[in-house]
């Protein structure tokens, strides 16, 4: 009995035990593929960081855009105002101008008479 649970013994302890040399086999493998994993999520976190810079400084842009074209809108609009007010003072100088043009006619005949 005793050689026989020594026989059970052994060969358990033979067949069932790893040895570190298979564990290390085994083991291998996917440390070279978790470190392959590692490196691209280290590459993939260095491209998003870039994206965001670049994200951010189109924002930026985008802003300063908004605030030139702003800008340029009120410059617009004061500029057709400016026109009108033009327009309307160049309508009252001609107006004024025919006045002045009858005035002058009229006294050239009253002086004519």
């Amino acid at each position: 009995m005793n050689r026989m649970l020594g026989i059970v013994v052994f060969a358990l302890v033979t067949a069932g035990c790893a040895t570190s040399g298979s564990v290390k086999e085994q083991v291998d493998p996917l440390k070279e593929r978790l470190t392959a994993v590692e490196q691209k999520d280290a590459a993939m976190d260095a491209k998003l960081a870039d994206l965001n810079r670049k994200l951010d400084a189109q924002a930026g842009d985008l802003q300063a855009t908004q605030k030139a074209l702003a800008d340029t809108n009120a410059s617009a609009q004061k500029a057709q105002q400016a026109a009108a007010d033009a327009q309307a003072a160049a309508a009252r100088a001609e107006a004024a101008a025919a006045k002045s043009t009858k005035a002058f006619e009229l006294r050239q005949r009253k002086g004519a008479k």
